[in-house]
């Protein structure tokens, strides 16, 4: 086996710790949703949302139906969703989403991911600014007509259409507009293989591959900590 095995199994293990990086995360966006609206998805977009994101990651439908009722039990923790703010080096702004039980601790660790990553954590307000928060739908290109949706899709808050690397059709709106979207596709019998709010820079910095290295550690960093959902910078 050898090196290849090595290679092979390195590929796995890397798979399985996004795999449960990504249960842990919407696990926490079905707790918050849950709480904030209930346990119907029909009642409650935000949890509506939460299991087609599940659905794309093939999280088991098992482990949905558990985070809804540990969601609904009383000793469950609260999560709060705070946004972190700071720069890496080179000038790069980064926002940091988190879903957290602890404040204090959370916000030490991305601190303290800041400063050994060369960057420097932010006050509030600091850095959002530079980011435009919109809703974003990602959906499969095949029988979709985009000049026909893009056409349709302004009446819906429809801002931005294309396509990703993959041929996968991105929709962004403003984030006001999202349930707008949201209903259209659906009424389009259109289902989108992930969606959810993002934010977008409204600037980007181009760096070096080596510069851009510094940055990818730096992320790859605080989205290893529990308590982080997303990490967002405007390295181009």
């Amino acid at each position: 086996m050898g090196r290849i095995f090595e290679v092979r199994k390195g590929a796995m293990f890397a798979r399985w710790d996004k795999m449960a990086k990504d249960f842990t995360r919407i696990g926490k966006e079905i707790a918050i949703a849950v709480k904030a609206s209930g346990p119907e998805p029909d009642n409650n977009p935000a949890l509506r949302r939460c299991y087609l994101n599940a659905k794309a990651c093939n999280m088991p439908k098992d482990r949905v139906e558990a985070a809804i009722k540990r969601a609904l039990g009383k000793d469950i923790s609260s999560y709060d969703e705070v946004l972190y703010e700071g720069y890496g080096m080179h000038g790069v702004a980064i926002l940091v989403e988190s879903a957290t039980d602890n404040n204090t601790r959370t916000v030490a660790n991305v601190r303290a991911y800041f400063n050994k990553g060369g960057g420097s954590m932010g006050n509030t307000g600091s850095v959002a600014f530079t980011f435009t928060r919109m809703g974003e739908f990602k959906i499969k290109a095949d029988g979709v007509d985009i000049d026909e949706m893009e056409l349709e899709g302004i009446d819906y808050g429809l801002e931005e259409i294309g396509e990703d690397a993959d041929g996968n059709i991105i929709i962004r709106t403003n984030y006001t507009d999202f349930g707008k979207m949201a209903d259209y596709l659906e009424s389009k019998k259109v289902e989108p293989v992930q969606n959810g709010l993002t934010y977008i820079p409204m600037n980007t910095v181009e760096l070096t591959d080596e510069q851009a290295e510094d940055i990818f550690k730096l992320v790859d960093k605080i989205e290893q900590d529990e308590d982080i959902q997303k990490v967002y910078h405007n390295m181009k």
